[in-house]
């Protein structure tokens, strides 16, 4: 695509029903994006399974050439997919945020396509030889969220492409317009029909769960839709890779450097506006340096210029939805009502367009009450004092769920120490939410289950076979 014009464009539905987007920073309109229907989903399911056998006859370096290729495609269209995904999704083009999230997809893609998976040889004792080999497992199916929606879908289909399989995706009805542009981009380098998105509602999403000729369901989204996908999985025993909320943890240990980690902590909690399934929700610091994170923390957080993503100087956008601008309010609110402190924010100003609520912070708060308790998504972050390291383990292994955590220390084999009591998929040092393709990831307890990411996330979108003889 040459303009962001004509990407634009090419997404828009020249005929059938559609639905307008609105821009969260401004209530603008950004575009059209169709209704597809249960109907359009069986289309696109049929398309992928004729077009399967082919891609998987390819090979693993004729398919790793062709993500390789599509990963070319997206850098050259980088800026106008960027443009549109900072009006859709409210995400500033700067920071780690809209840019950053498009030259992500480039980045997992090459990965997905340049790490190697030879067969295993498990047994070879002169009597017995064994080998582990992974087949495609046909048409998967991907169910995306509307916070990440590039990046995550792009984490879904690179593994899911490379090991032979076709795909067909359903994005959020929220974020459309972004997974259509990035699958235009992305067929610009693929074979036709192995790659489609179908932009329905709830429905389509239903149906997509339980389709008999779909082989594995990714989905990346709330604990409660990641349920009903297990139950709708059961009667065709589909594979399931589940990426489901989290309300993730950071312990601050007394030896921590308060000035040092503040900037750390910021970003681990308000990547996205807090809009980010492993970000820090929970922050329990030592009684010791409580005071001393705070300020540090406070001064950081209130440098941070939050508007237009559009506008070159902001890091800081838009919730992405109404829905979850009043959950964060309400949940800010009561903790306001429960005695807890405001450090910053918690005044949003009603009266503007966009869904914008303010950085906010909010110390001495209970760890019973719901702004810890549950998981806000958006930007305000509790902060709980501890007196003990066991109490703060205690506290933050508590809940049912378990995405990630992290441990900020001066003294990194101490902090592995505590890491290793955190009931997590994945704990940092000194860090937080930071992903790589080729580290697994995934999540403990009711985050979910199933690893994504380098060689871990290749074999699962894999059938194992043993050849023995």
């Amino acid at each position: 695509m040459e303009t962001y014009d004509a990407l634009l464009a090419a997404i828009t539905p020249v005929s059938g029903e559609t639905r307008t987007i609105f821009d969260p920073a401004t209530g603008q309109p950004v575009g059209e994006a169709p209704v597809h229907t249960v109907q359009d989903l069986e289309a696109a399911i049929a398309a992928a399974a004729a077009a399967q056998p082919a891609w998987a006859a390819l090979g693993h370096d004729a398919r790793s050439a062709a993500l390789l290729k599509a990963a070319d495609a997206v850098e050259r269209s980088a800026e106008e997919l960027a443009r549109l995904l900072s009006r859709e999704q409210g995400k500033p083009l700067n920071g780690p945020n809209a840019r950053f999230e498009v030259g992500a997809c480039a980045a997992w893609l090459r990965v997905a396509a340049g790490t190697p998976l030879a067969p295993e040889t498990v047994v070879d004792d002169g009597e017995t030889r064994a080998e582990l080999h992974y087949r495609p497992i046909g048409v998967v199916g991907a169910i995306g969220p509307w916070n990440w929606p590039m990046m995550i879908t792009v984490w879904q289909l690179a593994p899911a492409l490379r090991m032979g399989n076709a795909v067909v995706i359903k994005p959020s009805e929220y974020t459309p317009l972004s997974v259509l542009a990035l699958v235009e981009i992305l067929n610009e380098e693929l074979p036709e029909g192995l790659l489609t998105a179908v932009a329905g509602g709830r429905d389509v999403g239903e149906a997509l769960a339980g389709h008999p000729a779909i082989g594995k369901i990714m989905f990346t989204g709330s604990t409660a839709t990641g349920k009903a996908i297990i139950k709708s999985s059961a009667d065709t025993v589909k594979r399931l890779t589940l990426e489901l909320g989290g309300n993730d943890a950071g312990i601050v240990l007394p030896d921590a450097d308060p000035k040092a980690i503040a900037e750390g902590l910021f970003w681990g909690a308000f990547i996205n506006t807090g809009q980010t399934c492993a970000a820090l929700k929970r922050l329990y610091v030592h009684d010791a340096i409580y005071d001393a994170v705070c300020e540090e923390l406070t001064n950081v957080a209130a440098a941070m210029p939050m508007g237009n993503g559009l506008d070159e100087a902001n890091v800081l956008g838009p919730l992405q939805n109404r829905q979850q601008f009043d959950i964060v309010a309400a949940l800010v609110d009561a903790a306001r009502e429960s005695g807890a402190r405001i450090l910053l924010g918690g005044n949003p100003e009603n009266d503007q367009p966009g869904n914008f609520y303010p950085t906010t912070l909010v110390a001495d708060i209970a760890n019973s009450n719901p702004l810890v308790a549950e998981e806000q998504f958006g930007p305000a972050l509790p902060i709980i004092r501890y007196g003990t390291v066991d109490e703060a383990v205690a506290m933050a292994n508590a809940l049912d769920v378990g995405l990630g955590a992290s441990v900020w220390s001066s003294d990194p084999a101490e902090a592995r120490k505590v890491a290793a009591r955190l009931e997590a998929g994945t704990v940092w040092i000194n860090k937080h939410g930071a992903v790589d393709p080729r580290i697994p990831f995934g999540g403990a307890k009711q985050s979910g289950y199933g690893l994504e990411f380098g060689v871990e996330g290749l074999k699962a979108l894999g059938v194992p076979q043993v050849i023995n003889g």
